[in-house]
């Protein structure tokens, strides 16, 4: 049902707000003015920076999940309306508050905000910017706040993976699967199974460093890893499906294996059976990206930092799937709700 609402979306019509006493120029966003409606493109008039604030011009913003389900009111948070989507961005500093002395005008950097991303104008706190390194473009910068993030949180922060365990990970061809994949190949040296729902999403874990791949629509995933990995079990699982597939995975885990339940795209949000904790000393633990944000932010901004740091080095390769421009925002949340999607999908401001 959601694909079809979304899937009448209006017309590309250009809507303009009209501007407050003494308001200047003005940029376009994507606005959200009532939930579970396509989004309109509106002409909103800039405000002031505050002390503490940075105005960026926004060149890239990533559509996540979260996008999606914050404009259907079925996200943790939820923005009062109207609201502009939008979770992490990059671009370049225009002006700065009288208190900041981290960034300057003209500095690249991305962004992580509060759903306001998806504009040709971000103005946020200072401390939720992050400089971009030398050599690194602007494009692959706005795939890394949310996708890599997770994926070295889940790895590294909740999972504890050691080099030479082994990783399934699911929805292995969307942006935080195959971040999950780089990361855990490229980074960390553990073994990646990856699992997704067709043979052109596996081929694609495959190319991006997966030593294994499984097509769990065509059977059980969890005999499907038995063949490959014997009836030892995989060591680390990180799940973004949920459902049927966070079981089967469940009962995959080795002794002492960790699964990280990341969200639940399948739309099914399963019930743990306890006894298969017990039975093998497993750990199932959830990661919330965003609440690293508000409860633990310097864990959340050295991770950040080393992913910036990864990128520079060669050592990540972001995949972009798809860009879409600003006035194309709702056919790039049809694309990803329809499970179109490979890799990162970026709206392009520029």
């Amino acid at each position: 049902m959601a694909a079809v609402a979304w899937g009448r979306c209006l017309p590309r019509v250009w809507l303009r707000r009209r501007a407050g006493p003494g308001c200047g120029r003005h940029y376009r966003a994507a606005l959200c003015a009532e939930l579970k409606q396509p989004l309109a493109i509106e002409e909103v008039a800039s405000r002031p920076v505050r002390p503490h604030e940075v105005r960026v011009d926004v060149h890239f913003c990533g559509v996540n999940f979260a996008d999606i389900l914050v404009c259907r009111g079925q996200y943790q948070e939820k923005p009062q309306l109207p609201f502009t989507p939008g979770m992490e961005f990059s671009g370049t500093v225009l002006e700065t508050g009288t208190d900041v002395s981290t960034v300057k005008e003209g500095d690249r950097v991305i962004g992580v905000s509060g759903f306001n991303g998806m504009a040709e104008e971000c103005i946020i706190d200072h401390k939720t910017l992050w400089q971009i390194p030398e050599g690194v473009p602007l494009r692959e910068a706005a795939t890394l706040p949310v996708s890599y993030v997770t994926a070295i949180l889940a790895l590294e922060h909740r999972a504890c993976i050691r080099p030479g365990e082994t990783v399934l990970v699911t929805a292995a061809a969307g942006a935080t699967g195959l971040a999950v994949i780089d990361v855990a190949t490229n980074v960390l040296q553990a073994k990646v199974i990856a699992a997704a729902g067709s043979d052109e999403k596996c081929r694609l874990a495959m190319r991006k460093g997966a030593q294994s791949i499984v097509n769990y629509s065509q059977g059980s995933l969890k005999e499907a890893v038995r063949k490959l990995v014997g009836t030892d079990g995989v060591n680390v699982v990180i799940d973004a499906v949920g459902g049927d597939v966070f079981l089967e995975a469940l009962r995959s885990l080795a002794w002492e294996g960790r699964i990280v339940v990341v969200g639940f795209a399948g739309g099914t949000i399963a019930s743990v059976p306890a006894n298969l904790l017990l039975l093998k000393n497993v750990s199932a633990m959830g990661l919330y990206w965003g609440r690293y944000k508000e409860q633990n932010f310097p864990i959340f901004s050295r991770i950040l930092s080393s992913a910036l740091q990864y990128c520079q080095q060669g050592r990540i390769q972001p995949h972009i799937g798809a860009v879409f421009k600003l006035e194309e925002v709702n056919d790039a949340f049809l694309h990803v709700i329809q499970r179109k999607s490979m890799g990162k999908v970026l709206i392009s401001l520029k």
